[in-house]
């Protein structure tokens, strides 16, 4: 498989990973496959922004719509079902494509690597289930402030697993990345800051024209609110905004707040990779095209 030659993109949200991803999936007869811990969830389809019928134009996508929102599903599970289906594609010589925002979980894919073996702590969890978000993010900045760059600082599933990690190793290791896996041409969307939160803006509206509302109401009857939070901003904040926590005028910016937070956290992430090659949309498209000639 070292020889095999494969195509990975990231970059922040909204810096058009899945667009970039069909159209050289459709140039070099390729498949894609979504790298992303939301997307693989069934019925997490506004929030997530996943790509509808219509966008993929004839592409093959996998790893989407895989498990119920009910079920959850680790970073270990999606490597070994990942690397499955870029094999999967390979055998019938395409191409596969990697695209998606998910840092920790496209490592996983493409390397080598090794996770900390950590069990879980119940009377910890159970120390921890009643303490809020803000003051279990601000633990793990005192204890551990790498890890609270690159973390969701609501997602209190995660917060108590870094805790956890961080009572017998000390700090949260950074994932042990091996060599690549493949011949992997890693790319990355550079887009300025400026151009993320215009992006954004223009997509949350449409999400919400699309019904993000109505869609965070109907998983909230399949979860409870813990759960429902641990799908990301997008489903905790309409939440907080349906408990009236925040007022209907100030939910839109509350948004792009957050969505600019967690592309600055997904640029921490990315950044510390030597492997990606940065650019511009069109830059990237003849890097590939030098790539998969040679």
């Amino acid at each position: 498989m070292k020889d095999a030659k494969i195509i990975a993109l990231v970059g922040p949200t909204a810096s058009g990973k899945t667009s970039l991803a069909i159209e050289l999936a459709k140039k070099y007869n390729g498949e894609v496959i979504s790298v992303d811990s939301r997307q693989i969830y069934k019925t997490l389809d506004i929030g997530t922004e996943k790509v509808t019928e219509e966008e993929m134009d004839g592409v093959a996508h996998h790893m989407i719509d895989i498990v119920n929102p009910e079920d959850s599903f680790s970073v270990q599970e999606f490597q070994t079902m990942a690397q499955d289906t870029i094999k999967d594609i390979l055998s019938r010589n395409k191409l596969p494509i990697l695209a998606g925002g998910s840092g920790q979980y496209m490592d996983a894919v493409l390397y080598d690597s090794q996770f900390p073996v950590v069990p879980a702590n119940e009377q910890l969890r159970e120390d921890l289930e009643d303490v809020p978000a803000t003051a279990l993010f601000k633990i793990l900045q005192t204890q551990d402030p790498a890890r609270a760059e690159t973390i969701d600082p609501n997602n209190k599933r995660r917060l108590i697993r870094a805790l956890e990690i961080i009572e017998v190793l000390g700090k949260v290791p950074e994932q042990t990345k091996g060599e690549l896996l493949y011949n992997t041409l890693y790319l990355g969307i550079t887009v300025s800051r400026d151009e993320i939160r215009e992006k954004i803006t223009a997509r949350l509206s449409e999400t919400l024209e699309k019904g993000l509302i109505d869609e965070v109401k109907e998983l909230r009857e399949k979860v409870d609110d813990k759960r429902l939070d641990e799908f990301g901003l997008e489903y905790r904040v309409i939440r907080e905004y349906l408990d009236e926590i925040i007022k209907k005028e100030d939910l839109q910016e509350k948004l792009i707040s957050e969505l600019m937070g967690y592309a600055k956290r997904q640029m921490t992430w990315f950044k510390k990779n030597k492997d990606i090659i940065w650019g511009e949309r069109k830059e990237l498209l003849e890097v590939a095209e030098n790539h998969l000639r040679s």
